[in-house]
């Protein structure tokens, strides 16, 4: 019987640990997706100086597929260079963005002093059809998430079913702690040895 009190103590410890951190790390992506989820859409908002972008099209396959989550670094046109992978602004009309790969940089294009770049996916046949002016560029590509941009489009498409699934996460721990503690009260006690 002792071996089993003391199991089931174990077991209520762990999951105590277990809940405690659970509780902590969801609490701390609620706040950085706070951060990263506000409705301000501007390019340059970022957090110490990186921006999140969800890949949305197999154009730049396979170093990046549908889906990632792409950690870019806000950058000027200085510090890209041939080959580097960046997110930038297509059209000054639209916004939405693109992340490809340098082709070639144009430093003093055309002799107007401005440096520009051509870009392409790496999966596309061809270079993109325009030539990309500095003032369009967010930022390098600093590294990326496989799949984790999914589950950040389903949070900025559909935020209102956060909060009812974390409620619910929290329920069912308390559900979790009341099983785990009515399991202790229940185990029945060793016996007295008999004096007689």
């Amino acid at each position: 019987m002792d071996d089993a009190n003391e199991t089931m103590s174990k077991s209520g410890r762990i999951f105590a640990v277990v809940r405690t951190i659970f509780i902590y790390l969801l609490s701390a992506c609620i706040v950085l997706a706070a951060l990263l989820f506000a409705a301000d859409k501007s390019p340059r908002k970022s957090l110490f100086g990186f921006r999140y972008y969800t890949v949305l099209t197999p154009s730049m396959e396979p170093e990046l597929s549908v889906g990632d989550l792409v950690i870019v670094r806000l950058a000027n046109a200085e510090e890209v260079e041939e080959g580097d992978i960046i997110t930038f602004n297509p059209s000054e009309d639209s916004e939405a963005y693109l992340t490809h790969r340098v082709t070639q940089k144009l430093e003093n294009y055309q002799g107007t002093g401005v440096t520009c770049f051509r870009t392409k996916g790496d999966a596309n046949e061809t270079e993109d059809g325009f030539v990309l002016d500095s003032s369009r560029l967010i930022g390098k590509v600093s590294f990326h998430i496989p799949k984790l941009g999914y589950l950040i489009r389903f949070v900025q498409l559909r935020w209102y079913f956060v909060i009812p699934l974390v409620l619910l996460l929290i329920v069912f721990f308390e559900l979790l702690k009341i099983y785990f503690k009515a399991g202790d009260e229940q185990e029945p006690q060793p016996e007295a040895p008999d004096k007689t």
